[in-house]
C-alpha cells in the first residue's frame, strides 16, 4: 500500500487482526465505555457489527535519494512466541509482500524499531540452517541507546521473563553480527528523518518525524496502538510499561499534531493507515 507524505512510503503488511477484544488492548476499558465512541462506529478500524477493534501488523518502507529505510520489522517467522498463537511458529508471506513492493531484503539501508517489543523486531533475523541469522544483512540496525540499555538490564534482572524470547532471537544476532547502531533518542537517520524520544510504552521508545520540504509525517509507533485514542487520548495500553508517561506522551503528540496537516502513520492503524489530527470541542479527531 503506497502512502501519502514525505518522500515515498509504502507499508508492507504482515498480518492483521480482524477483530480483538476491547479489553485486550486498552488497560481498565470496558465494552460500554467504548461503545460510547465515534470511532466505535468506524468500519475501518472496527468490526462495528461485535464491538472488536481491527489491527494491523506491518513494517513502513521509506525511500530516499540517501537510501532505503525500514521502520519496524513486526513478528517474524518460526518464532517461538507460546503466548499468543497469532504469532506462536508462524509462516507469514512478509518477503514475498516486499517483493511486490519492488525490493528484496537486500536492498533496505537501515532498518529503525521503534523500540523491541517482538512485534516490532520479527524480521530482524530469519532461520537459517537451525541459526537466527539477520535477515537485512546490507543494513544498518538502529536501536535507541536508551532502549537497549533498558532491555540488557531487564534480561539480567528478570532471567527467563516473558520478552527473553525476542530478544535471544531477533535483537542479540544482529547484535553479535556487527549490524547494529545504538543511537540517542533525537538520533537523525537522515537529511529529514529525525528520531523524538517518546517514552512510555517503553522507557527508550521513539518515534520518527519525517519532512521532505513539501510533507511532514509522523510514525508513532506504539504510542497511540489504535485510532480511538485519539478521540481518548487519556486510555493507556495495557501493554505500556508506564501508562501514565504513556498517556503523557501521547497527549503532548497529539496536540503537536492537531490541525498541522502533519500526516499520522502508526504501527498497528488498520484500513487507511495514514490520518490527519484534528481538534474539536471535545479534545481531538482524525480524519
Amino acid at each position: 500500500m503506497r502512502l501519502p507524505g514525505p518522500f515515498e512510503i509504502e507499508r508492507v503488511q504482515e498480518s492483521e487482526w480482524p477483530g480483538r477484544a476491547v479489553e485486550f488492548l486498552l488497560l481498565n476499558v470496558t465494552q460500554a465505555q467504548f461503545t460510547e465512541t465515534q470511532t466505535s462506529r468506524d468500519e475501518r478500524f472496527v468490526n462495528v457489527a461485535q464491538g472488536l477493534l481491527r489491527m494491523s501488523f506491518h513494517s513502513f518502507v521509506v525511500r530516499t535519494a540517501q537510501g532505503i529505510l525500514l521502520v519496524d520489522t513486526c513478528v517474524g517467522n518460526h518464532k517461538d512466541r507460546p503466548s499468543l498463537p497469532e504469532w506462536h511458529q508462524q509462516i507469514f508471506p512478509y518477503v514475498e509482500r516486499l517483493n511486490q513492493v519492488g525490493l528484496t531484503p537486500d536492498d533496505i539501508d537501515f532498518v529503525c524499531c521503534t523500540h523491541l517489543h517482538a512485534d516490532h523486531v520479527g524480521w530482524n533475523t530469519k532461520l537459517e540452517n537451525d541459526r537466527w541469522v539477520p535477515t537485512f544483512r546490507n543494513a544498518r540496525y538502529l536501536f535507541a541507546e536508551q532502549e537497549c540499555r533498558f532491555w540488557e538490564q531487564y534480561h539480567v534482572d528478570n532471567p527467563g521473563g516473558p520478552y527473553e524470547r525476542a530478544w535471544k532471537d531477533s535483537i542479540l544476532p544482529v547484535m553479535e553480527a556487527g549490524l547494529v547502531k545504538r543511537v540517542g533518542s533525537d538520533y537523525e537517520i537522515m537529511s529529514g528523518i529525525q528520531l523524538h524520544p517518546a517514552p512510555g510504552h517503553t522507557p527508550g521508545n521513539v518515534i520518527l518525524e519525517l519532512d521532505d520540504g513539501k510533507q511532514s509525517a509522523v510514525m508513532s509507533g506504539d504510542v497511540i496502538h489504535h485510532p480511538v485514542q485519539i478521540e481518548r487520548p487519556e486510555w493507556s495500553s495495557n501493554f505500556d510499561l508506564d501508562p501514565d508517561a504513556a498517556r503523557q506522551t501521547r497527549l503532548e503528540l497529539l496536540a503537536r499534531l492537531a490541525d498541522s496537516g502533519v500526516i499520522l502513520m502508526g504501527a498497528h492503524f488498520a484500513g487507511p493507515t495514514a490520518l490527519t489530527i484534528i481538534s474539536d470541542r471535545d479534545g481531538y479527531g482524525y480524519k
